[in-house]
């Protein structure tokens, strides 16, 4: 706060009547202002369950701070103004004073006071008094029924040296009102204690604060503390928030309504504790941020909670009804379930895949996430952290359903420099066909890395490797470079065949980038009417401006353009019209679809029809099927590749096919 606060003591009986705090970003100051004006505090952080909580706290009055986090704080008097009105209680909102200019949004919002920056704790008591005020002349607060008739808490009296429980919380704990503060704490698993030890050790300076934890046979609680510096007093008032993990209910992370990842850690540690084996299946979603940066954030909640939705309902319907579900962070799920066997995992894990390839809802219109999915299995010694980042590290390096054989991200990352300088990065060619005359008239270079160790290793681990060495850039280079020097030196038999080279989103980002790739063109001495520079949904979406700025540049020096992978993110009409584009890249997803049911040809006749409308030509990617390249040239794709023709080969290899073919 700018003023700082000043701790109003008053006697310790007159902390009885409850004020409800929610402060996104200042929850301690705020509640040791309201703490120090003589309330008994319950304060939050995060808005989830606002309702039920503030109820609960039995408060007349809820305070929401919404200095620097202005659609947060707006968005919590949204969900409390309907609940403030019909109980006859008070809303204050604290805003900085920049900010009092929206004060006509939260009054419309249902709050009946505020209260602007800078401002000192008497300030903020003095206003919470006038609050209360509001609400006696209202007759009564008619929300005093919500409050808990066997309060759960205890307090801590220097003078004698002892803990005192509630008899809720006596009962509940099955120990004595006066146990002592060892007692007490042994009901809490270690890392939960270590969490209690810390915020006592913050309650001297702070005055007021809250730690949350699992109390056994009442699940998720929030200990909210308030220290008396003159008697030396503490006081804590126990605030449930859900059933216990162990009561077969699941902590609900605020966004999703999966479990969070502390709370799946901590079961997985128990289980592991008791001697289980713990089988997970981790879930990435390859597209999200693109979503994400295109729809805008509340587009992608939305998309958050359908994923967790679908996840869970695979993982229960495959793995049993008590099977866990996570979301561990950004775009990455988790569900995992006692002993289930790899049979078992390897099903949760294709059903999952199936389930999150159905198409979803982002403002309106259909897209497509895409998602990795590994399974991993505990062994023994593994710790809930060990077997996360295990199953990370597969997922990230993979992004195959298997357990975690095979070389992980980070046993590559010390050989990645050595391997460009040795030569063991090359690259090899994969066919594109023209439908109507079925012959060779380009290929894609594509990334491989011969590890003297691992063998064959595929673009996507070698670039997750790069990513983690922040090497993304250089391998970028070296594989654009080698391409072109390689096809330079092309027989004379392939002089026809067009080249395909990828570049970035880290690419399109780079200064100079564009003047960088046309001299290594030049140089390697390729010319640049048979080159195609292709990029993917997500390099375009990193930034526009960048992008159309690049692609401009390219084709006006006489390459042609490609978007990669189109159909499986963020397709969007508007960006294929304004980019200056010469081909679409339809996904292997998509491709494979065409001979499924007749709402997915209708999808990719929609995607190919569309293209062409725009006076772009339609390559398809993953054609493994003369019945896929059937339905795909009557819907009037003119360019195929994928294995029906060749994988990715050498240049001999490639010379021979096309001179055979």
């Amino acid at each position: 706060m700018e003023e700082g606060f000043t701790i109003v003591q008053t006697p310790a009986s007159a902390a009885e009547t409850p004020v409800f705090v929610l402060s996104f970003r200042q929850r301690d100051e705020v509640a040791a202002a309201a703490a120090g004006g003589g309330w008994r505090v319950v304060a939050a952080r995060r808005s989830e369950g606002l309702e039920t909580r503030f109820l609960a706290s039995g408060a007349s009055v809820v305070v929401i701070d919404a200095r620097g986090a202005m659609s947060e704080g707006l968005e919590a008097a949204r969900l409390l103004g309907v609940t403030v009105k019909a109980y006859g209680a008070a809303m204050l909102i604290l805003v900085s004073q920049s900010d009092t200019v929206h004060m006509g949004r939260f009054f419309e919002a249902g709050a009946t006071h505020f209260l602007g920056s800078p401002m000192s704790s008497a300030a903020i008591a003095h206003a919470i008094r006038f609050a209360e005020r509001y609400v006696e002349r209202l007759s009564g607060w008619a929300g005093q029924g919500a409050i808990v008739a066997d309060p759960l808490g205890w307090h801590f009296d220097r003078e004698l040296g002892s803990v005192e429980l509630t008899p809720a919380l006596a009962q509940l704990l099955d120990l004595p009102e006066a146990p002592g503060m060892r007692a007490l704490l042994k009901r809490l698993d270690a890392s939960d204690r270590r969490l209690a030890r810390a915020a006592l050790r913050r309650l001297r300076d702070a005055g007021s604060t809250a730690f949350a934890h699992d109390l056994p046979g009442k699940g998720r609680v929030v200990q909210h503390l308030q220290y008396d510096p003159e008697s030396g007093r503490v006081d804590a008032l126990v605030e449930p928030l859900g059933m216990a993990p162990d009561a077969g209910a699941v902590v609900r992370d605020v966004l999703t309504g999966a479990r969070d990842a502390p709370s799946a850690r901590r079961w997985i540690d128990r289980a592991l504790g008791k001697g289980e084996r713990v089988g997970m299946v981790l879930i990435g979603l390859a597209r999200f941020d693109t979503i994400n940066t295109a729809y805008g954030r509340a587009a992608g909640d939305d998309l958050l909670r359908g994923v967790s939705r679908r996840v869970a309902e695979a993982a229960r319907e495959t793995l049993g009804t008590q099977a866990v579900v996570s979301r561990i962070g950004g775009s990455d799920f988790l569900a995992a379930a006692i002993d289930p066997g790899t049979p078992a995992l390897r099903i949760a894990a294709r059903r999952v895949e199936e389930t999150l390839a159905r198409p979803f809802v982002a403002a309106g219109e259909l897209v497509h996430l895409g998602a990795r999915v590994v399974i991993t299995e505990s062994v023994a010694g593994d710790g809930a952290a060990g077997l996360l980042r295990r199953a990370s590290e597969t997922l990230l390096g993979e992004g195959a359903v298997r357990p975690g054989n095979g070389p992980s991200v980070e046993s590559l990352i010390g050989d990645l420099r050595r391997a460009m300088d040795r030569g063991e990065i090359g690259v090899l060619f994969q066919p594109q066909l023209e439908v109507a005359r079925g012959q060779i008239v380009g290929v894609e270079a594509l990334a491989r890395w011969q590890h003297p160790q691992h063998g064959e290793i595929g673009a996507e681990l070698l670039f997750a490797a790069a990513d983690r060495a922040g090497l993304s850039a250089v391998l970028s280079e070296h594989v654009q470079r080698r391409a072109l020097s390689i096809a330079a030196k092309w027989p004379r038999s392939l002089e026809h065949i067009r080249l395909s080279i990828n570049v970035t989103a880290g690419d399109v980002g780079r200064a100079g980038f564009g003047e960088s790739l046309l001299g290594w063109i030049d140089s390697a001495g390729f010319p640049r009417g048979r080159l195609t520079i292709e990029i993917t949904e997500s390099g375009i979406m990193a930034d526009l401006s960048d992008a159309a700025r690049l692609l401009s540049n390219l084709r006006t020096a006489g390459c042609r353009v490609a978007i990669d992978d189109f159909g499986t993110g963020y397709s969007s009409l508007a960006y294929l019209k304004a980019l200056p584009l010469d081909y679409l890249k339809i996904d292997k997803r998509l491709s494979s679809e065409i001979t499924g049911s007749a709402r997915d040809r209708i999808v990719v006749r929609g995607v190919i029809d569309m293209a062409r409308s725009l006076g772009l030509s339609v390559v398809a990617e993953g054609v493994e099927t003369e019945q896929q390249l059937d339905m795909l040239a009557k819907e009037g794709c003119q360019y195929f590749q994928g294995f029906l023709c060749s994988g990715p080969i050498d240049v001999p290899a490639l010379a021979a096919l096309v001179r055979d073919w």
